[in-house]
């Protein structure tokens, strides 16, 4: 494993992270806690020592399943990043909860249910402008960190191409952004990784699989399930991508090299980017990930 500095927030991250959106549920799985602790024990003898995780991935339940395994292993290993801002009601149904009051209540439940004292990481969750403008919920978050609740802040932008809070990143105290990026979508090159570069930002890149379209397993014409959230995907822009991904397989991927571990290698290629964060549905999958550390592309 290989790892880097995030940003000025000085943490050595492992540059192959692992998502944990599926423990959830919404994408087609549901997860007993062997099923994640085998997941997590690859992950950590792999070398990889980040977690990315959520408030509404499931009702905390992703990081109920995170805390468990937790309070079974060494804290210490693991740098953990969550997120607030929304309230899970049922699969793919939430509320934005955004004030300072109610992110106060998410930051106590995600420790609660992680069953850790502190957060390495808690980031603004794909919020509006609106609610990131908030001098109050800025100043709450400054007073947990020096509670020790929260070590570092983070934002995750919804659109990435969200120059407005990448630019303030400085000015509220995130010293990290969270963005999609991936072969098909590299939006983020074009303004926000020049604001990142200038503000020494970290980089985090979510969905750098392209929601598995880059895993090389789905030719055109694949259909989802219901209970998997790419269903909810528009079917025209689904086969486009999927022929997208044909082309680029032909064209760009070595012949013999995996073509999901190529495009996490691809996302890491460029310097800005801290760590990749894809999710995985087993250790197999987790082992295929760490390997894209050791690809040169």
């Amino acid at each position: 494993m290989k790892y880097r500095k995030l940003g000025r927030t000085g943490l050595n991250v492992s540059v192959v992270g692992i998502g944990t959106w599926q423990f959830g549920g919404e994408w087609g799985l549901n997860y007993t806690q062997a099923e994640v602790d085998a997941i997590l024990d690859r992950g950590r003898e792999l070398g990889i020592n980040l977690i990315d995780t959520a408030e509404c991935y499931g009702d905390h339940l992703s990081e109920s399943f995170i805390g468990d395994y937790l309070s079974r292993r060494n804290r210490e290993e693991w740098l953990i990043a969550t997120k607030f801002g929304h309230q899970f009601h049922e699969r793919f149904t939430r509320t934005d909860r955004f004030d300072a009051a109610a992110v106060l209540q998410q930051l106590d439940a995600s420790l609660k249910a992680l069953k850790t004292d502190y957060v390495d990481l808690y980031q603004f969750h794909s919020g509006p402008d609106a609610a990131f403008d908030n001098d109050e919920l800025w100043t709450l978050l400054d007073k947990q960190k020096q509670a020790g609740k929260i070590l570092h802040l983070g934002t995750s932008i919804g659109s990435n191409d969200n120059l407005h809070q990448t630019e303030a990143s400085s000015k509220v105290g995130s010293e990290a952004i969270q963005v999609v990026y991936n072969r098909l979508d590299r939006v983020p090159e074009n303004r926000v990784f020049p604001s990142c570069e200038q503000q020494d930002l970290g980089v985090l890149a979510r969905v750098p699989l392209a929601s598995g379209y880059l895993s090389g397993k789905y030719k055109p014409g694949a259909v989802f399930g219901e209970t998997d959230v790419r269903h909810r995907h528009d079917p025209e822009s689904t086969r486009r991508k999927l022929e997208e991904v044909e082309e680029i397989r032909r064209n760009e991927v070595p012949e013999g090299v995996d073509m999901a571990q190529w495009a996490l290698a691809w996302c890491l290629k460029n310097p800005i980017v801290s760590t990749v964060i894809p999710g995985c549905k087993n250790p197999a999958q987790v082992e295929a990930n760490a390997a894209a550390a050791e690809l040169e592309i």
